[in-house]
């Protein structure tokens, strides 16, 4: 029976199945299951099953989900239609009779208020319905969120949020991975529920003096309102929508909604986790690596 990883093309799924492989799950019994073909098309050179799949599409994930003995439901990322997206993994799920359905929802979904965290949370509610047995890893903030903007920090010399003094507990995707993985190949962890976070929590004020650090420049946090702060993001670029989802969840970070205290992240992954000043001069040095071979 294999253990099937969907979002096996994206950023995460992907450092999923490579964590698998390094645990030492033979790759015949892996199923990396998404979109991009080409990208599956890596993973099979190696020997790893691959199907190529569509939340919005029963068929490939009943095919997907043949055999299965796991799956790693990795959440969607269109807005809008996540929730129906979803409930077409768990039906199938169901019907191919998977004895553990893993699924990334977001810290705090008990609790949180943040806009984007709804169809988490309808979407925990439906799994406790289906009678699949389940693992909520309920992961935090990716710490790439910030370190992707290292450039614009260092341009700007400033971090602009609306988070106030609140408290992230941010962790890198690898972390995150690591933890999903634990649970494919381990055991007992139907009907947990883990709270991931890195182990030390930190604010926006704080995030600003790591780059700014790195960088050898001074790098201030500027304190936004919602409003402002979600213009800014528009101004930048970014959809309206999106934008204003962002600047909700720092307003979630300035109550506490992303501060995890629970140790689960670590003690999942067997080590402490990788810190945010780590996550900075790491991202730092890597752009700095580019720059000279520029």
């Amino acid at each position: 029976m294999s253990i099937v990883v969907t979002g096996a093309t994206g950023q995460l799924g992907r450092l999923v199945v490579e964590e698998l492989l390094e645990r030492g799950i033979p790759a015949g019994s892996i199923v990396a299951a998404g979109r991009n073909a080409a990208r599956l098309g890596e993973l099979a050179e190696r020997g790893v099953q691959t199907r190529t799949i569509d939340f919005s599409e029963p068929a490939t994930l009943r095919e997907a989900f043949d055999g299965a003995k796991k799956v790693l439901l990795v959440s969607g990322s269109e807005p809008g239609q996540r929730l129906d997206q979803h409930q077409n993994v768990i039906d199938a799920a169901k019907e191919a009779g998977v004895e553990l359905l893993a699924y990334t929802s977001v810290a705090n979904a008990g609790t949180t208020t943040m806009a984007l965290a709804a169809d988490h949370q309808a979407t925990e509610a439906a799994l406790r319905e289906s009678g699949v047995p389940f693992t909520l890893l309920r992961n935090g903030w990716y710490l790439e969120n910030y370190t992707a903007q290292l450039e614009t920090f260092i341009a700007h010399g400033a971090v602009f949020g609306s988070a106030g003094e609140g408290r992230v507990s941010a962790a890198t995707r690898a972390d995150f991975a690591r933890a999903a993985a634990e649970v494919l190949a381990g055991e007992d962890h139907a009907g947990k529920v883990y709270e991931l976070g890195g182990d030390d929590a930190f604010t926006l004020g704080e995030l600003a003096g790591a780059v700014g650090a790195a960088a050898g420049q001074p790098v201030v946090y500027t304190d936004l309102s919602e409003k402002d702060y979600s213009a800014a993001l528009v101004a930048a670029g970014l959809p309206e929508p999106y934008a204003a989802i962002l600047a909700d969840s720092d307003l979630g970070i300035a109550r506490g909604d992303l501060l995890v205290t629970s140790g689960d992240l670590a003690t999942l992954i067997g080590r402490p986790t990788e810190s945010m000043h780590d996550a900075v001069r790491a991202a730092f040095s890597a752009l700095a690596g580019k720059a000279a071979q520029n």
